[in-house]
């Protein structure tokens, strides 16, 4: 599996240490949740923030745009040297539109799906789409359970991949564990968002033990 650790658990005063660390634990990338207030209740950080954490790692950048009309703000996530730009269909009317702008700019591009969202509001963006990701509790917190129900839309992202023919990853976030983590691997699942069970204990060993589910 390849692991995707979220930095919202992390410690704000020593991001750059935490982040050093999940380098060194052997992370395949770093999630970054970007959040507004607007479209979820909490705020976090901003391109400012992403762009400082770009200067420290040479891992991936994931950014998860949890903000209203994601499509201001492209321009801004695309400049921070970020490699992969997510954005929720409940979040904009310009989905596609958005989806082409963060492609033209060389970026991989990315579907957020919040967990009451159904899969077929996609279907029309799929041949843009590099990365699938499917919010598994709700959004906006870490250290939430993990909903089962996400399991069903895994399934079904990884059966739309199937029959088109294409090649996005499948991502899950929410509630990431061991046991967790291995019912969405069988589900169709190929990266894993980690942070309350990666950041709560030895950062290596939980790291691996997700990679080798």
């Amino acid at each position: 599996m390849f692991i995707s650790p979220s930095i919202l658990n992390a410690d704000y005063l020593n991001l750059e240490s935490d982040i050093k660390q999940l380098e060194n634990a052997g992370a395949d990338a770093i999630h970054i949740d970007i959040m507004d207030g607007r479209f979820v209740e909490p705020t976090t950080w901003g391109a400012t923030t992403v762009s400082a954490i770009r200067k420290i790692t040479a891992l991936p950048l994931e950014i998860h745009l949890m903000i209203d009309e994601p499509e201001r703000s492209i321009n801004e996530y695309v400049e921070t040297g970020a490699d992969v730009i997510m954005i929720h269909p409940e979040s904009t009317v310009f989905l596609r539109k958005t989806l082409l702008a963060i492609k033209q700019a060389n970026r991989k591009a990315g579907i957020a799906l919040k967990l009451e969202t159904r899969v077929d509001v996609i279907l029309h963006c799929l041949d843009l789409l590099d990365v699938v990701l499917l919010l598994t509790c709700d959004e906006g917190f870490g250290g939430q359970p993990f909903h089962t129900m996400a399991l069903n839309k895994i399934s079904q992202v990884a059966k739309l991949r199937e029959v088109h023919q294409l090649d996005y990853s499948i991502e899950v976030d929410g509630g990431i564990g061991l046991e967790t983590g291995k019912l969405c691997k069988t589900a169709g699942a190929d990266i894993l968002v980690s942070g309350s069970y990666i950041f709560n204990q030895d950062k290596t060993k939980a790291i691996h033990s997700l990679k080798n589910i």
